[in-house]
């Protein structure tokens, strides 16, 4: 249990420190410089679903492998999270096309650097708690 309750709360704050990013890149500009339309508005419409799903995708963090290399292990880990926003969150939902493409070319760049850093932060808050 307390192992699924630090997974859950590191995958929450990755997703915390991941949403603060895409808000930031897009409240200053950094998406739109590189012609890409992702600058969403920060509330806690937006916040609390993305903070929950970064949770139930830090229980990934369970898996039995690469145990003593977290940091690697969280930036594998957030592939995951950015097939479903590529692969079905963009095209499905949001109807943006494949990848996001309808957003701007370098869409796909942008996710999977905002996943890594909900990957990184994940990793690197359960490693904290093991000290």
């Amino acid at each position: 249990m307390k192992k699924l309750m630090i997974y859950f709360s590191a995958g929450c704050l990755g997703a915390l420190a991941n949403s603060l990013t895409v808000w930031s890149f897009g409240y200053f500009g950094i998406t739109r410089a590189m012609d890409v339309a992702i600058a969403p508005f920060l509330s806690p419409d937006w916040l609390y679903p993305r903070i929950v799903w970064g949770g139930i995708w830090g229980l990934l963090f369970l898996l039995p492998f690469m145990k003593s290399k977290l940091l690697l292990k969280g930036s594998l880990l957030s592939l995951g999270p950015t097939a479903v926003q590529l692969f079905v969150v963009f095209p499905y939902k949001a109807h943006k096309g494949m990848a996001g493409l309808e957003l701007g070319l370098l869409t796909p760049v942008f996710v999977v650097f905002f996943n890594w850093v909900w990957g990184f932060v994940a990793a690197l808050a359960i490693k904290l708690t093991r000290r």
